[in-house]
């Protein structure tokens, strides 16, 4: 961030008060000030005021100090305040609260990845985003991914800087963390790049991240984005793959909205209406009349295109022994499974009974 964003205030706050105001980096040297020959200088008591108190706003023998940007241990700017008299105290608070101001609308207006983080956060304006592209010189109608990367089982802070070392180009390629858990990578594209080099800068990501670090991860990927405005279409589209991954396909780490199928349309019904769907096709029995037996029969039945023959063998019995567990399938559910038409009921059924059964864990 420009000094001269922090100078400009502290040029207004001059006109207020005689006492000394400025900032400091997080190594203590001075970037803006009242008193311009301290700009470069070096606040040697900044770091031991600060090891001794623990809180935000602190004094040492000469200065008031406020942090901004506090993370844990560390910190981005620090405003002091010459003093550590009640005035100095206020006049700081004052001043941290104005170079807050002053360092946000900055970003906001300066900052490309800011500026690409609201638009997925439906921060900004429809209208607002072709003004603020102008503003930022940023190119809106070119091809870009979307890719969510969720953290499973452990977090680790230091996934975003591993994410952003892959992605060096900071003026085409942003990634941003939500959450503590997530982090968003928008990743322009050439007009030449296929689905499976999308898959593979995906794949990318989730190899270095498990090799350096031991996190394991989940990736969403939204369906391309042709133009600014569509970003956060693409991002909801990242976070549904995800949680539609998560019920029908909990073998996949990194899941496309584009492979969805079927699952995507099941996922936004009303649970009402599946409830309903199968009461209709299971009339006969309810589907927990099968055993874990018969739906493993069943699942490979369909995983061999319906071949019965194919199917026997991989389950290593005989071409009759299958045969007659369809038989009693049908006997059950009034559905035989040989019948295309049925197979396709019985199929979209289980995975209707799938999504019902993630709803219902998530109530409890």
């Amino acid at each position: 961030m420009s000094s001269r964003v922090f100078q400009s205030v502290i040029v207004q706050l001059k006109e207020a008060t005689d006492r000394c105001v400025g900032v400091a980096d997080e190594q203590g040297f001075v970037i803006a000030c009242s008193e311009l020959s301290m700009i470069g200088s070096h606040l040697d008591d900044l770091q031991g005021a600060m090891a001794e108190n623990q809180e935000q706003i602190f004094a040492s023998a000469v200065r008031t100090y406020r942090l901004l940007g506090v993370s844990g241990t560390s910190f981005d700017y620090a405003v002091f305040v010459s003093g550590q008299d009640a005035v100095a105290r206020s006049i700081c608070i004052l001043a941290g609260v104005a170079m807050s101001e002053a360092r946000i609308n900055y970003e906001e207006k300066h900052n490309k990845a800011t500026f690409v983080k609201n638009i997925i956060s439906d921060n900004i304006l429809p209208g607002d985003v072709y003004v603020r592209a102008k503003e930022l010189h940023f190119v809106t109608d070119v091809p870009r991914a979307v890719f969510l990367i969720r953290q499973v089982e452990r977090t680790d802070v230091a996934v975003l800087e591993v994410i952003q070392n892959l992605f060096q180009d900071r003026q085409r390629d942003f990634v941003l963390s939500v959450s503590e858990a997530d982090v968003v990578v928008i990743k322009e594209l050439t007009r030449e790049e296929h689905p499976e080099e999308v898959s593979a800068i995906a794949e990318n990501i989730q190899n270095t991240v498990r090799n350096e670090l031991g996190v394991k991860t989940v990736i969403g990927i939204g369906s391309t984005a042709y133009h600014l405005r569509e970003l956060a279409d693409r991002y909801k589209e990242a976070q549904v793959a995800i949680e539609v991954g998560k019920v029908f396909d909990t073998e996949k780490t990194i899941i496309n909205y584009e492979n969805l199928g079927i699952g995507r349309i099941i996922y936004q019904l009303p649970t009402t209406l599946c409830e309903m769907f199968l009461s209709e096709v299971f009339k006969k029995n309810p589907i927990e009349a099968l055993d874990a037996d018969t739906l493993d029969t069943i699942n490979k039945f369909f995983e061999n295109n319906l071949n019965v023959s194919e199917t026997s063998r991989k389950l290593y019995v005989h071409r009759n022994t299958l045969v007659y567990r369809l038989e009693k399938i049908k006997k059950i559910t009034g559905l035989d499974l040989r019948e295309f038409d049925h197979a396709i009921v019985f199929k979209v059924a289980m995975m209707v009974k799938k999504y019902l059964d993630s709803q219902n864990s998530v109530k409890f």
